[in-house]
């Protein structure tokens, strides 16, 4: 494996790590709480400690204003669905789902930005999708579920535009526009909905997750700009152990046994696959040499 990819995987895992920090910091949000409310709060927080970042490395602009913008708002999309769906459902389910976005993500890298994509990557995405049908259950489907499977899509998408993005662009003026252009539309919406009233544990909570947040995105622009999606993806993974961690943990929730065989047909297989690919390369030469 090239060392830029090894690279870009450590990143990834890290910002992984931060991510499943994040969904805990939701999952102390009281049931009743408004999202947009929250949102609107954390965007605007986000871009107030972005700013000394942005000053320090001399006020980045960027040549991509309409894929920003695009970002910003299927990034609305994401935030809105995950945290309806953290606030709906147990930790671990919500990830073991949400982390169906790598499968999705090769997907999305093979139609959209032409990337080769192996045989065995296919099949480790047909299992990953069989798994996600085992975890939704579609006889006794609920519409958390869906909306889990939304966020997840939206996620991918967005993930996957990182990589039209040039590596010159810097990383803080990616992070300012992404929270920046997001309040627009999070205003809208408030509008239309009305607000919440606004109390200080609803503004710590903003802010503690701001910091998680700030962090993976930063760790997933370093990363998905280092190398290609379909190498890297299968770091994304290593979120939902995380999640399951921190759920048992901090909530005292686990996967029931059906559940474990469908995050198990999502992970397994591409955790395993490139050592046995590896393997197999290594008996064939061995093979053809003897």
């Amino acid at each position: 494996m090239k060392p830029h990819v090894v690279i870009a995987l450590l990143i990834l895992v890290l910002g992984n790590v931060f991510s499943a920090l994040y969904d805990v910091s939701i999952k102390w949000l009281p049931q009743d709480a408004d999202v947009v409310t929250f949102l609107l709060i954390r965007q605007m927080g986000c871009v107030l400690m972005l700013l000394p970042f942005w000053f320090l490395a001399s006020k980045p602009n960027t040549a991509n204003f309409k894929l920003q913008l695009l970002r910003a708002n299927i990034g609305v999309v994401t935030s809105i669905a995950l945290i309806i769906g953290l606030l709906s459902l147990p930790l671990a389910t919500v990830s073991s789902v949400f982390f169906s976005a790598p499968i999705i993500i090769i997907v999305l890298g093979y139609f959209w930005l032409k990337e080769q994509v192996t045989i065995s990557q296919w099949t480790i995405t047909f299992l990953g999708f069989a798994g996600i049908l085992i975890l939704l259950r579609p006889s006794e489907m609920s519409w958390s579920g869906l909306v889990v499977l939304v966020a997840a899509i939206t996620f991918s998408i967005n993930q996957i535009t990182l990589r039209k993005l040039p590596q010159t662009e810097s990383p803080i003026v990616t992070l300012m526009l992404y929270n920046l252009l997001s309040i627009p539309a999070l205003a809208a919406i408030g509008v239309c909905i009305g607000f919440a009233e606004i109390s200080w544990s609803l503004v710590g909570l903003s802010l503690l997750s701001n910091c998680f947040i700030l962090a993976y995105h930063f760790c997933c622009i370093l990363a998905y700009r280092s190398a290609k999606a379909s190498d890297i993806a299968v770091a994304e993974y290593s979120g939902l152990l995380f999640c399951i961690f921190f759920g048992w943990l901090l909530f005292g929730e686990w996967l029931d046994a059906l559940s474990w065989v469908g995050a198990s047909l999502i992970v397994l297989p591409t955790l395993v696959a490139p050592f046995m690919i590896r393997y197999l390369a290594t008996r064939s030469t061995k093979i053809s040499l003897s």
